[in-house]
């Protein structure tokens, strides 16, 4: 369907665009909002796909944006899962929220890698060898995407420019916290679960790329960053270990970001891909709502 420049594409193999009303969680606000999901192709400079999540109605409303991770190798993220955030974006549009999850540029059909031809797909979230990693670009390509995606959908009409929440999990949080050193006015708060790069080196838990590089780049994003945020890790991430996400906290803030850290227990087999787990809402909801009540 073609409407006032956007396209919206249905894809019924995973959702149906037509007006959802999810039972009511223990958890969700006493009179839930009914919502819509969607796939829409965001019209960036740099366009792509997004799983959209929102109440039924014209709005404007806030906007959240979910950041996914990472993936290094060009078949896994030829696979990429559309909607795998699809528990935690409904829970905030039964609270009101305008969400989209998009699709990072290199991702599903722009998966190309094929060095022997030098042909290469829009792949922007490259670190580098471990000896000399580039951390602080690979963020910053993400809060691009964030930026032309606020733009775009103001343009529509269908957000309140001036109320944005970021999340990010993942390499998709390391780009929220990348953001936060821009400082755009529109973002009002960010929330990461499991941010880093660089983890699990050859597959190994615990191994980071280049942990003190790592921390020293969370450092450099606190010297500007002033967005109020909320760090949430788990005890059992085998990606970012408590001890080095401690530790990038404390240098961002001690270098003069703002950030609550909050260590969860341990889930799953993983924590570091409890956001993708609906059985993991009654753990994460209490924390972010709290957060969320106080950031007003």
């Amino acid at each position: 369907m073609f409407e006032r420049g956007r396209w919206i594409w249905t894809v019924a193999a995973i959702l149906v665009m037509a007006s959802l009303f999810s039972p009511a969680r223990a958890d969700d606000p006493a009179t839930p909002q009914r919502i819509q999901e969607e796939v829409w192709a965001l019209l960036t400079p740099l366009p792509t796909f997004g799983y959209v999540a929102r109440p039924v109605g014209d709005g404007p409303f806030p906007l959240v944006i979910i950041n996914h991770g990472v993936g290094l190798k060009a078949t896994e993220r030829s696979f990429f899962p559309l909607t795998e955030f699809r528990d935690l974006a409904k829970w905030f549009a039964q609270r009101g929220y305008f969400v989209v999850a998009p699709v990072g540029p290199g991702y599903g059909a722009s998966a190309i890698d094929i060095p022997e031809r030098a042909i290469f797909g829009p792949f922007f979230s490259k670190i580098g060898k471990c000896e000399n990693p580039n951390f602080r670009d690979a963020g910053l390509a993400v809060a691009q995407m964030d930026l032309w995606i606020i733009d775009f959908l103001a343009a529509e009409k269908r957000i309140v420019p001036k109320d944005v929440i970021i999340v990010g999990q993942s390499a998709g949080g390391w780009g929220s916290i990348a953001l936060s050193s821009i400082n755009p006015g529109s973002v009002k708060a960010i929330i990461t679960f499991g941010a880093g790069r660089g983890g699990r080196v050859g597959g190994k838990p615990n191994s980071n790329c280049a942990p003190d590089k790592l921390v020293q780049a969370a450092a450099d994003f606190g010297r500007t960053s002033r967005i109020p945020m909320l760090w949430v890790y788990n005890e059992n991430d085998t990606y970012f270990g408590p001890e080095l996400s401690k530790r990038m906290h404390q240098a961002f803030v001690g270098a003069g970001g703002k950030a609550e850290y909050r260590l969860l227990p341990p889930f799953g087999d993983d924590g570091h891909f409890m956001i993708c787990t609906p059985s993991a809402i009654p753990v994460w909801s209490p924390v972010v709502s709290k957060f969320l009540e106080e950031q007003g």
